[in-house]
């Protein structure tokens, strides 16, 4: 893997603040973090965090705040195709078929017309979506227009995909069975990825470093190496050490798993406030 800091992603003393009723709202303090080109990190906390707001000022759709973001040494002022993003909602276009919507991605690219149409073949075969080409939003399932949502946001080769909660709407075993589609295009394409999650496994199952955050304001908590080999088996003891180790550090501030709690995708439980502690192995492990 590539360590040239020129194609880096670094975040240095990003700070935000929203306005309310008169007074500025700390939503982010001093976060600074280098991403290696062609890694994959993992950013985790419970919700109001800020780790979405974190990932829409990589995306460059929000300007207003402090420090600096810059990808391959140029800072991020507005959007670009160097930096996809794939959100929790599919947001395909209703009126376009899969093809069309990963197409539109396209539209200001400096490609040819045929070379337009190759890469979207190509991103429809990546995410194993042959023989769908034609279907409409409505006629694909949850999983499969989540597909069509990323090969949009890689069909421009971004230098960065940002993955903002991908799989938090989606039923258990979809989400088990993208969680290995990503790393499976992952590995081929080696595009930088950041993925937001409250879901502790997913965090460690996908990333090389998780990168936990605390709340209010969101700051960097703890960045922990991931040094288990691909493919990971939840069920390895390595895992699961591992898995205790990142929970500790919420359970240090005082969080603990509720049932039904915040935003958390149907049958997750969530970090909340004083609770008696379950044994390790009872928890979902997602925030």
């Amino acid at each position: 893997m590539s360590t040239i800091v020129s194609d880096s992603l670094d975040i240095l003393h990003v700070s935000k603040h929203y306005a309310q009723r008169g007074e500025a709202l700390a939503v982010l303090d001093d976060i600074t973090l280098r991403v290696q080109p062609g890694e994959f990190v993992s950013v985790l906390g419970s919700s109001g965090c800020g780790k979405s707001t974190l990932l829409r000022l990589i995306a460059g759709l929000d300007s207003d705040y402090s420090g600096e973001i810059r990808v391959a040494g140029e800072p991020v002022r507005n959007t670009s195709l160097e930096r996809g993003i794939v959100f929790q909602d599919h947001r395909l276009f209703p009126w376009l078929t899969a093809s069309q919507n990963i197409l539109a991605a396209l539209r200001n690219a400096p490609l040819s017309t045929r070379e337009k149409r190759a890469a979207v073949a190509e991103h429809i075969a990546l995410v194993g979506l042959n023989g769908f080409e034609n279907a409409y939003p409505h006629q694909l399932s949850g999983g499969m227009a989540q597909r069509v949502a990323i090969a949009r946001g890689l069909v421009n080769r971004p230098r960065v995909l940002l993955l903002d909660e991908p799989f938090g709407a989606l039923d258990a075993l979809t989400r088990a069975r993208l969680q290995n589609e990503l790393q499976r295009i992952w590995e081929r394409e080696r595009i930088t990825m950041i993925l937001v999650t409250h879901d502790v496994d997913e965090a460690i199952y996908l990333g090389d470093r998780v990168v936990t955050m605390a709340p209010r304001p969101g700051r960097i908590q703890r960045i922990v190496e991931v040094a288990l080999p691909r493919p990971r088996e939840r069920s390895d003891p390595r895992f699961i050490r591992l898995r205790e180790e990142v929970l500790a550090d919420f359970a240090e501030d005082g969080a603990a798993v509720q049932n039904g709690a915040g935003d958390a995708p149907p049958g997750a439980q969530q970090v909340s406030g004083p609770a008696v502690t379950p044994p390790i192995t009872e928890w979902r492990l997602a925030w």
